[in-house]
């Protein structure tokens, strides 16, 4: 039921927010001061809401697993409307080109996957911790379960 009820909530909040992923948690420095590593995002990604050079977004590349948190850099607006951005992280001395696919120079808004709209410090070391030593996420796994086991009613 905790399961199922978590699942429900995940996918209330990728409708009301329009992103994949509503919340994601920041996994390097590149971003300081802005953000720091575990610092939890919550992102929205409405479509009606043109992408602006300052904005912090999470992005995907292709080939690449895991999202990217940066800002906007330059923007490439063409007269038929398609808008084209280079992004940076904050702590980098270079803008990202060297991180998007190869041959690309832009992302575009396909590449997005929200926007930065408020934050929780520290919030995510968490996640961090269990992905570095999966050592500990089964020590907490074999917690809960002795736990459920143990006290039920």
């Amino acid at each position: 039921m905790i399961v199922s009820s978590a699942l429900m909530i995940w996918k209330g909040l990728m409708v009301v927010t329009g992103s994949e992923s509503p919340i994601v948690v920041v996994l390097s420095g590149s971003m300081e001061p802005a953000f720091h590593r575990g610092d939890l995002l919550f992102l929205t990604n409405y479509q009606q809401e043109p992408v602006r050079v300052g904005e912090i977004v999470v992005f995907k590349v292709e080939g690449r697993d895991i999202p990217i948190v940066h800002r906007v850099l330059k923007l490439h607006e063409k007269k038929n409307g398609t808008i084209k951005f280079l992004t940076k992280g904050d702590n980098n001395s270079v803008d990202d080109r060297g991180l998007y696919a190869q041959g690309q120079l832009w992302l575009t808004n396909k590449d997005v996957v929200g926007r930065a709209r408020g934050f929780l410090p520290h919030v995510g070391m968490v996640t961090i911790l269990m992905n570095e030593y999966p050592k500990i996420k089964f020590a907490i796994l074999a917690f809960l379960g002795l736990y459920v086991l143990v006290h039920r009613e």
